[in-house]
């Protein structure tokens, strides 16, 4: 995660990983504004370059040639990366609503989410047709229809709907790949029959005669059904039914065809066009709303109408940033206009491909190896990024900017924030905290007698009789761009101690940092922070009851959590219970210190870090009563010795030796990868030194997963031992709950029994 010692005065946030919203990132980049934060909304970390799409669908790339990576793109560019969708637009309130977190602010907003197949506009189409758009969905319908068609036997009839450009790529790529894979499965690949259906005259209607004729002759060579003139008006289960009154079998129908915008922007008061697209001015700006831009298939230019290719969206990236920068700066915009002709290089499936450009059309192999070229050099320019100046990530910069804010105004908010009594140590705002707080709903227990409901001087809690009280605190700096998931991390690492013991959790207290900035921004920031740790301390009917939240370098969160267990002892799961015999359990993945070591050097795929958030999200409350129920004689949970330092906890206070199996354990995806290439956490040098508990350390070091036992671990599993007629039934309740990763990852022998592959010293 880059921090920039730049207060934050305006945020430019971008809805959406399309073609145009790549380009603005690395401009941004490259050329980062002090003062300007940009925050990119995306359901998907991954997403398609359309222009290799069909390739990928024919099997000449693979996933990573195609996709470009936006949470390490958004890291390079020192972008704030929020996975989640946006459902709707509060312009009164300068905000974008999101599906699944609290609304994120902005100063100015460019929407960049392409354009979907209206499957609603005709009956059945939506229940039982895969639609193409938006292509970063389509990859798992792909699959699965690729799956589909390799477990039907006998003949398989897949019907297009679509004769433009993209329905006739897509046919000719996918009967490629899946003629290719019958043959692979030893079976007849006629067994394969495509229909293609286009309800105009001509397929390819917006390019020259001679283009549409080498289409037209490529789809009859290739046995591909075509239907000219003919509009598919029904879809049922495995029936389409046409214009014509044809009803045809189909096993898949693929819609590719009446390509609209997503309904929620109907809700904005943008003017839309007839398919529902949003009408924007030449400075990308819409014709609305001048803090609203949008660019790439989802704008229709007002004043220069095109038709949607990939093309567009790619060459507005280059101005859609140039105004997003003068615009935050209150300076004059630049008009685009795109060019009337452009060339189009479609691909036929096999490694041959037709130029389009106005009037011409030629085509070869030599065509499909010129466009390989560009697609790769075009790739390689978001996979393949520059090294950066530690001064120039993050908007600090060591670039002078193109534009910077309005230098008045930028003096006047950097004078404010200046102002602040006592510096980085100060307290926030009453005001800005009690606004922030104010729309926060922590847990009400009977429990709390003063608490956040009534504030005052300090919380009073009352003790239930039988109850005795068990202590935690935790406090660690943000380790992920993103306010609202590094809070949900930071309270569900919090209380990880308090359920490994055995205990509910009852109160919570909070400490947190924020970075200096206007009031505004500071409030949006704690506000994003707590509203993510209160999923999780509701979740565990966790009270907060109170804090301290001061300005500081670098946001940072950490919670002093009280939780009650009965005063029984036998009540307690300790460290140091565990019995020769005991079976070693462990409910989660670990590698996530070497992972998040490699997020800010740019060398962990995005989908990596969204797996260990995955993990790191998910609580170990339920875990840990299941644990409880089946006896566990010993628990706790990985945190920052990592996973050997933690047992060796266990091993000592037991007066036992351990075996672990480290073939068995449950690691990231990446994580092996990653420490392979010496890329480990700078916390893992101390961790190492506890290798000479390792007994046979000679016999397992070369092993691959060896390095992981020392990685320190955020918001990781539970480790128990649990009797040994109890492991397996254990394991598997604790998949059924919801921790699939769950695995026996070793067992407990008595001191000096003979071990096996990792052995500890009490």
């Amino acid at each position: 995660m880059q921090q920039s010692e730049q207060p934050v005065l305006r945020d430019i946030v971008l809805v959406g990983g399309g073609h145009s919203h790549v380009g603005v990132l690395r401009r941004f980049g490259m050329h980062p504004v002090p003062g300007v934060r940009l925050t990119l909304i995306c359901r998907d970390t991954h997403t398609p370059y359309s222009g290799m799409l069909p390739g990928y669908i024919a099997g000449h790339y693979g996933y990573d040639d195609v996709h470009i990576d936006l949470r390490r793109l958004a890291e390079f560019a020192g972008a704030r990366f929020y996975s989640d969708e946006a459902v709707g637009l509060d312009r009164d309130a300068g905000k974008v609503i999101c599906r699944g977190r609290p609304s994120v602010p902005y100063d100015r907003v460019s929407i960049n989410i392409g354009s979907a197949p209206q499957t609603g506009r005709v009956t059945g189409a939506s229940e039982h047709a895969v639609p193409v758009k938006p292509i970063h969905q389509f990859n798992d319908r792909w699959m699965a229809l690729l799956e589909r068609v390799r477990q039907h036997p006998g003949k398989t009839r897949i019907v297009v709907v679509g004769g433009g450009a993209g329905g006739v790529e897509l046919v000719l790529a996918m009967q490629y790949r899946l003629r290719h894979e019958l043959q692979a499965l030893g079976r007849d690949p006629d067994e394969l029959e495509f229909h293609l259906f286009n309800r105009g005259e001509d397929v390819l209607a917006t390019h020259s005669p001679k283009v549409r004729g080498i289409f037209e002759r490529t789809l009859a060579a290739r046995g591909v059904k075509l239907h000219k003139g003919v509009e598919v008006n029904e879809v049922e289960a495995g029936v389409v039914a046409t214009s014509d009154g044809q009803r045809l079998d189909a096993h898949e129908v693929v819609w590719v065809t009446n390509a609209g915008g997503p309904e929620w922007l109907r809700d904005t008061g943008l003017d839309l066009d007839d398919g529902g697209f949003i009408q924007v001015r030449s400075t990308l700006q819409t014709v609305t709303d001048e803090s609203v831009f949008a660019a790439g298939d989802i704008a229709s230019m007002v004043d220069s109408p095109r038709e949607k290719a990939g093309v567009f969206a790619v060459r507005m990236g280059p101005p859609l940033a140039e105004n997003l920068r003068r615009s935050v700066a209150g300076r004059r915009l630049k008009p685009y206009c795109p060019q009337r002709h452009w060339l189009a290089l479609i691909s036929t499936g096999d490694q041959y491909a037709v130029g389009s450009r106005g009037r011409m059309g030629f085509e070869g192999d030599w065509v499909w190896r010129w466009k390989d070229w560009i697609d790769r050099r075009f790739m390689a320019k978001y996979n393949e990024l520059p090294a950066m100046d530690e001064d120039s990530k993050g908007g600090s910069g060591n670039k002078a900017p193109h534009l910077p804010l309005e230098q008045e105004e930028a003096q006047q908010a950097i004078s404010a924030v200046a102002m602040r009594c006592g510096g980085c140590g100060a307290k926030v705002g009453a005001s800005t905290l009690s606004r922030a707080l104010g729309m926060l709903r922590p847990v009400e227990r009977d429990d709390v007698l003063i608490g956040l409901h009534a504030p005052d001087d300090a919380a009073v809690v009352r003790v239930p009789p039988g109850k005795a009280m068990v202590h935690t605190v935790d406090f660690f700096r943000a380790f992920v761009d993103d306010p609202y998931v590094f809070g949900k991390v930071a309270a569900n690492h919090a209380l990880g101690d308090i359920f490994a013991m055995g205990a509910e959790a009852q109160t919570a207290t909070a400490i947190a940092t924020v970075p200096q900035g206007l009031e505004a921004k500071v409030e949006d920031t704690v506000y994003q922070m707590m509203a993510g740790a209160m999923e999780g301390l509701n979740d565990a009917n966790c009270a907060l009851v109170g804090g301290h939240t001061g300005e500081g370098k670098e946001l940072a969160l950490g919670f002093a959590v009280n939780g009650l267990i009965d005063e029984n002892a036998d009540a307690v799961m300790r460290k140091g219970g565990m019995q020769p015999g005991d079976i070693l359990v462990l409910t989660k993945p670990i590698g996530t210190g070497t992972l998040f070591a490699a997020h800010p050097r740019l060398e962990a795929r995005g989908r990596w870090i969204d797996g260990a958030l995955t993990s790191m999200c998910l609580s170990n409350r339920v875990a840990a009563d299941c644990l409880h129920r089946r006896g566990a004689t010993a628990c706790t949970d990985v945190t920052g010795f990592g996973l050997l330092g933690h047992l060796v906890e266990m091993t000592k206070p037991s007066g036992v030796d351990a075996e672990i199996d480290l073939a068995a354990l449950p690691v990231l995806d990446g994580a092996e990868e990653l420490v392979a290439r010496g890329i480990v956490s700078s916390l893992q040098p101390a961790n190492v030194r506890l290798r000479r508990a390792i007994h046979n350390q000679s016999a397992v070091v070369e092993h691959p997963r060896y390095p992981l036992v020392f990685d320190p671990q955020t918001a990781g599993g539970l480790l128990a031992s649990v009797p040994a007629e109890q492991a397996e039934a254990c394991v598997a309740e604790l998949r059924g709950l919801g921790y699939p990763e769950t695995v026996i990852v070793g067992r407990v022998r008595a001191q000096g029994e003979p071990l096996e592959p990792i052995t500890l010293n009490p």
